[in-house]
C-alpha cells in the first residue's frame, strides 16, 4: 500500500500563496488517481482538487483559478499550488489516492488518512 506524507502548510496572510507537497512511498504510484482534500473545524472533509493517472485535473468551484494540482511521477509526489488564499481556505489539507482509472474517490470512500498539513490564512 502507498504511504503518504503531506508538507508545506503554514500561516499566510490573505492573498498570499503556499505550495503543498505529498510524497508517496510504495509501488505503482503512476497508476493512482490522487486528490487533495481539506477539513475545516466543524465541517466534513471535502475534495479540493483531483488528478488522474493520465494527469487530467478537476477542481472544486471555490478554488478554480486559484489552486493548481500537479504530479511528478519520477518523484512520487503530488503538489498543490495555492494562490490568492482566503480566510475560508483555512483547514487541514490531506492527500490521498487510489489505484484506479478516472478521478479520485470521495472522502468517505477512504479507510485511512495521514496527519495532513495545517494551512492557516489570517492577518
Amino acid at each position: 500500500q502507498v504511504q503518504l506524507v503531506e508538507s508545506g502548510g503554514g500561516l499566510v496572510q490573505p492573498g498570499g500563496s503556499l505550495r503543498l507537497s505529498c510524497k508517496a512511498s510504495g509501488s505503482r504510484f503512476s497508476f493512482y488517481a490522487m486528490g487533495w482534500y481539506r477539513q475545516a473545524p466543524g465541517k466534513q472533509r471535502e475534495l479540493v482538487a483531483g488528478i488522474t493517472s493520465g494527469a487530467s485535473t478537476n477542481y472544486a468551484d471555490y478554488v478554480k483559478g486559484r489552486f493548481t494540482i500537479s504530479r511528478d511521477n519520477a518523484k512520487n509526489t503530488v503538489y498543490l499550488q495555492m494562490n490568492s488564499l482566503k480566510s475560508e481556505d483555512t483547514a487541514v489539507y490531506y492527500c490521498n489516492g487510489r489505484f484506479k482509472v478516472g478521478p479520485p474517490p470521495r472522502p468517505d470512500e477512504y479507510d485511512d488518512w495521514g496527519q495532513g498539513t495545517q494551512v492557516t490564512v489570517s492577518s
